[in-house]
């Protein structure tokens, strides 16, 4: 009968344990983050990624749905500039540049399932390549002396890849490449350069691009709700 409570209380104890681990294993829901690298732009002026590159930075705000999938809103802002350019006969006497600032609205999909490192779930990962894709709104304009005016807005498809890597419970860091085309013609705020051939609207390939390659530090919070004492989270 003794050896029968003792077996009793060892399952107990053991339950008890095991119920205490999954409760600190719940995952974080929300994450902040602050960005920083280099931006580019590609268009008339500049034919080629990573020609003329300048600072880029901002800040993102991320909720996670599961492992695999999450919801991203980012605020970017970065410079684009091109050098003396002659289009057919013109000539632009001095280099331009253009203050961007850009909003995102974009989903993300993990090809790992990313998280803390979990002895009940060993898919799980603290580390991932992952994509995203969505929508955004650029604001950004430059007089005939580069300084910005921010009197055009132009919608654009953000899209990429990125690689996220979680070294604590609750902060990792962010790699992501992104490229933002514009439905635009006319990033370069010169008349020149500017919608040249009358294609906006329609001819998607004639369209500016920017892009951004930065590096990101995160912070975690929101921890997710536990929904019983013996089930997973």
């Amino acid at each position: 009968m003794r050896k029968r409570y003792y077996t009793y209380f060892l399952i107990a104890m053991l339950a008890l344990a095991s119920t205490t681990v999954r409760a600190e294993e719940r995952p974080y829901l929300c994450e902040i983050g602050l960005q920083a690298g280099c931006g580019y732009y590609v268009g008339d002026a500049t034919p080629h990624i990573f020609n003329n590159v300048r600072e880029a930075y901002g800040l993102h705000f991320r909720y996670k749905f599961t492992k695999r999938w999450a919801l991203q809103v980012k605020a970017m802002g970065h410079r684009i500039t091109g050098s003396d350019y002659t289009i057919r006969g013109e000539k632009l006497d001095t280099k331009w540049q253009n203050q961007m600032i850009n909003i995102d609205l974009m989903g993300e999909f993990n090809f790992l399932r990313y998280g803390t490192a979990n002895r009940f779930d060993k898919r799980i990962k603290p580390y991932t390549p992952y994509i995203f894709l969505g929508v955004g709104v650029g604001v950004y304009g430059a007089d005939a002396n580069n300084k910005p005016t921010f009197n055009r807005v132009a919608a654009y498809i953000p899209l990429g890849i990125g690689f996220k890597w979680k070294f604590a419970n609750w902060c990792g860091l962010n790699i992501a490449w992104q490229h933002n085309i514009y439905i635009a013609d006319n990033l370069e705020s010169r008349d020149a350069l500017d919608n040249k051939h009358q294609l906006n609207g329609w001819n998607w390939m004639n369209c500016d691009l920017t892009g951004q390659l930065t590096v990101g530090i995160v912070f975690e919070f929101g921890k997710a709700k536990r929904e019983c004492v013996i089930c997973n989270y």
